[in-house]
């Protein structure tokens, strides 16, 4: 496993929410961060001149109610976001009613497949149903292609079909125009497939990428869990103070 160079007063750092800062649970309405992980956080914001940010496939408004509210948040993949002290808004839904009863009548029938709407982004949990992947994935693609303005997307024990311009790499890309962003290199922590996309845009600005876990990555560095992520962004904290 390759640990990740230092980072740097002059770094942007964009970080993921589960599984990279908070450990993902089986129920993901009470994953949380760890003891202490708001606080630095908002030490690191501070430090970095107010470029931090985090970027998340939940809704805005799920993400905003579990991080502090003076750090920068992209929820939705990057669709939506909210400023430092700014509230973040419900997004509209943006479902047709026909995608919407034909993703319905695929996973009602699932014991323990769980169906969440975040807007225009939908992400179907199977986590505590691990035997309905099959079906999903036997599914889901020819569903998603009768709507061609949307991707199908796997991740850890989820499927998200999402806009197509609901992408974590084109979130960083766009972001890394403004302030307090510009003019900074980039670092992109993140655990999932959905990061992979952000990791991309971070090589070819000539950032910092590093994947959460073991799985297969671009990414050119590696912490191990969540935990290694929190000591990883204090070594850095503690060196500054």
């Amino acid at each position: 496993m390759t640990f990740p160079a230092p980072l740097s007063l002059k770094d942007a750092l964009f970080l993921d929410f589960d599984g990279t800062l908070a450990p993902i649970q089986e129920d993901a309405s009470k994953v949380v961060l760890p003891e202490g992980g708001g606080d630095l956080i908002l030490e690191l914001s501070k430090k970095l001149d107010g470029a931090v940010a985090l970027i998340s496939g939940r809704g805005l408004q799920d993400l905003s109610m579990r991080v502090p509210n003076a750090i920068w948040r992209y929820g939705n993949h990057g669709l939506f976001s909210a400023g430092p002290g700014e509230t973040a808004q419900a997004p509209a839904t943006f479902l047709a009613d026909d995608f919407r009863r034909s993703l319905a009548a695929l996973t009602v029938p699932l014991k323990g497949v769980e169906l969440e709407e975040k807007g225009p982004v939908v992400a179907i949990h199977y986590r505590k149903a691990p035997d309905a992947e099959t079906v999903l994935r036997e599914h889901l693609p020819s569903l998603t292609a009768k709507f061609p303005n949307y991707n199908l997307q796997e991740g850890k024990c989820i499927f998200e079909i999402k806009p197509k311009d609901a992408n974590k790499g084109e979130c960083v890309r766009r972001v890394m125009d403004e302030t307090p962003f510009k003019g900074r290199r980039p670092v992109m922590i993140g655990d999932d497939t959905t990061d992979e996309d952000a990791f991309r845009v971070v090589n070819n600005l000539g950032g910092l990428s590093i994947k959460v876990g073991e799985e297969k990555s671009i990414a050119q560095y590696r912490l191990p869990d969540v935990a290694a992520v929190h000591k990883y962004l204090k070594e850095f904290h503690d060196k500054h103070n």
